[in-house]
């Protein structure tokens, strides 16, 4: 008797397009991160996937929607460390230096994260400007420096006129600048910034830095 291979289920089919849609995502981000967005191939990318290029633009539409998918996956992992960030036990000093290790963590985890970033503002934002899921993610982040914020403004501990989106670009671009600029800063000043002996003494220097503006006098305009 000759033996028929049993058809996919529908379950099964729809997790084999998932694993498949998630490989070929890692690939781009890799494949982005390392030779920009007018760089990279699909071709290069379906030649280290176990698919096609046909396949590809099957599952996103051509080579600007996987960048703009690859945008999208990169942010929402930051997003979701933001949104499982339980600070509210914490007092407000020690609430934001969590915060403000938490992307440093991450920042330093995800350096195609950062690449990526930097390509696209070389683009002028183009793909996350046209993105609606981009559009909509926001920063959880913001929503906890403000809860963060008016608890220790009601303590006396803050300084009232922060504003969370500086206090978050503040945060945000000592991270970035430490992965981003690695390689420049290093050649310049003889330092690496990821210095694994350092990390503890960086990690540190930017909680002292937030926590110093938060408390610092301000003077009237």
């Amino acid at each position: 008797m000759t033996s028929v291979e049993e058809p996919a289920r529908p379950g099964e089919r729809i997790r084999d397009a998932a694993r498949t849609r998630a490989e070929i995502l890692d690939v781009a981000t890799q494949e982005f991160a390392r030779a920009g967005y007018d760089g990279a191939r699909v071709d290069e990318i379906a030649a280290r996937t176990r698919t096609t290029k046909r396949m590809i633009y099957y599952y996103f539409g051509g080579k600007e929607q996987l960048f703009t998918a690859v945008l999208e996956r990169a942010y929402g992992v930051i997003r979701e460390a933001e949104q499982q960030l339980d600070v509210d036990h914490l007092d407000p000093v020690a609430a934001i230096r969590r915060l403000a290790e938490l992307t440093f963590d991450h920042h330093e985890q995800h350096p195609d994260f950062i690449r990526l970033v930097s390509i696209e503002n070389i683009h002028e934002a183009h793909h996350i400007a046209a993105s609606e899921k981009l559009g909509k993610i926001g920063s959880p982040a913001l929503d906890v420096i403000r809860r963060i914020l008016a608890s220790g403004q009601k303590s006396g501990l803050f300084t009232a006129d922060v504003d969370a989106v500086d206090l978050h670009a503040m945060i945000s671009s000592f991270c970035f600048f430490r992965v981003s600029n690695r390689h420049t800063f290093g050649a310049l000043f003889g330092r690496d910034l990821l210095d694994g002996a350092r990390r503890a003494h960086y990690r540190a220097m930017l909680g002292d830095m937030v926590i110093a503006y938060l408390t610092a006098e301000r003077t009237a305009d």
